[in-house]
């Protein structure tokens, strides 16, 4: 599990205003995405404003809720940290955050250089979205780019299958 905040064109008005993002100073729209273990798109989000968080978003799509009464897990980075509330059956596998106060151990270093390698797939799946031309000049709102970004998810997975 990943989210992303694809970047848009800015749109006039105080209605564009929840589009943008602090974090990546520019405005946008956040999506959620699932993919297996081998990179392929499973499930994406509806489109949100860029300033939305991700543990936000994942909360908003009841992610646990569909994920543990189907026996599936995902890794997710640091953005999703407290999402999991059941630490004897965790569904969502986060790395460990380092603060000021307190340093990473070796161990736990090692565990996230883990979790890292295994979330590459995912990672590449949005390096791949973020290459459609389509969405390097969108100026929607998040609603119509919901539609965009489904279709975008079938696509993705048609050129997957004829790719193997």
């Amino acid at each position: 599990m990943s989210a992303t905040c694809l970047p848009t064109q800015r749109r006039t008005g105080k209605a564009n205003r929840p589009n943008y993002s602090v974090k990546h100073h520019r405005h946008g729209l956040h999506v959620l995405a699932l993919t297996d273990e081998r990179g392929r798109l499973i499930w994406i989000s509806a489109a949100r404003p860029g300033h939305t968080h991700d543990i936000t978003a994942a909360r908003r799509d009841h992610l646990l809720a569909h994920l543990r009464p189907a026996g599936l897990g995902s890794l997710a980075d640091l953005g999703f940290l407290g999402l999991d509330d059941d630490p004897d059956n965790p569904v969502v596998v986060t790395g460990f955050k380092a603060t000021r106060a307190r340093k990473l151990t070796p161990g736990q270093k090692d565990a996230n250089r883990a979790l890292a390698a295994g979330r590459v797939p995912v990672e590449r799946v949005f390096a791949h979205l973020k290459n459609w031309r389509i969405l390097t000049e969108l100026r929607t709102d998040p609603a119509r780019a919901t539609h965009l970004f489904r279709a975008l998810l079938v696509l993705t997975n048609v050129e997957a299958t004829t790719d193997n």
